[in-house]
């Protein structure tokens, strides 16, 4: 069995920002994504999920380090200055590499 070595990029956001942040997504070179409600406390209060639009998601993407790294910045550019939004990268080891 042989695993690849990948990013995982995880970003938690305004669920409002999801069609956005797939379109950047797939233009910055993810072959996919998932995305799952979430909610929590940090320095902008609680948000609750409860309402699609809303609570927050968490954006998953594996991808190769270019492409992680390219997502980080334009996320970083585009949607921190005016967004509730946190991203952070992980190493992760994935079978198939040919997915991501």
């Amino acid at each position: 069995m042989e695993f690849a070595r990948k990013k995982l990029v995880t970003i938690i956001c305004e669920a409002g920002l999801e069609a956005r942040i797939g379109a950047d997504l797939e233009r910055l070179g993810a072959h996919g994504y998932t995305v799952s409600d979430a909610r929590g406390r940090g320095a902008r209060g609680t948000r609750e999920a409860g309402w699609p639009a809303s609570g927050n998601i968490r954006v998953e993407v594996i991808c190769d380090e270019p492409a992680a790294r390219a997502i980080a910045a334009h996320l970083q550019a585009s949607y921190f200055e005016h967004y509730a939004m946190v991203l952070y990268l992980g190493e992760v080891e994935v079978l198939r590499d040919a997915k991501f």
